[in-house]
């Protein structure tokens, strides 16, 4: 259910077309909760036909992009979301899964596969810091920045813990 309520946010942050959200989606909220273009346009029909969303009204012309903004129901169920209550989720990370697969199997060049992995953790942590460093450098944030950038601190600790796990699973592959 979270695909719905992550589109409501960005919507709310600012009314936009399915193509404006899905290049949005993919500069923010991407970073931490995937979604195809395709899955992005589906859901869009979706909460526009629950009530929750609706197409502004534009004036006719071949090509124009419709623009969605979230109607009050559309933000009380984001609000209901926000409040509730619910479990974390377990890692289901198939690089976790094949690490425990070769135990049985052999290596097959997972080594190599791990360095590879190490290789986008840091190039992912790059990127996280360089938007820190663009976006919350300033020392007076507004309320909403500080929950944004809490986010982002989030996915930069998460990035510096697969490197160190990463880093220190290394040297079990001797023969990379």
């Amino acid at each position: 259910m979270s695909l719905p309520h992550a589109i409501l946010t960005a919507l709310l942050e600012k009314p936009s077309s399915g193509l404006e959200l899905t290049r949005r989606f993919d500069k923010s909220i991407g970073y931490f909760w995937s979604a195809t273009h395709q899955q992005i346009y589906r859901e869009l029909a979706k909460l526009e036909e629950s009530g929750f969303i609706r197409a502004l009204p534009q004036q006719p012309s071949r090509g124009r992009k419709r623009e969605y903004e979230v109607l009050p129901a559309g933000r009380a169920e984001l609000v209901a979301w926000v409040g509730r209550s619910e479990d974390p989720r377990p890692v289901r990370d198939p690089l976790l899964l094949r690490l425990r697969a070769s135990a049985v199997v052999g290596e097959q060049g997972l080594g190599a596969e791990m360095e590879r992995h190490l290789r986008l953790h840091e190039r992912q942590l790059a990127e996280y810091l360089a938007i820190e460093e663009r976006d919350f450098a300033q020392p007076a944030l507004s309320a909403e920045a500080r929950l944004q950038h809490l986010v982002l601190r989030g996915g930069i600790d998460l990035e510096r813990y697969w490197i160190g796990w990463l880093t220190a699973a290394l040297p079990e592959f001797p023969d990379r």
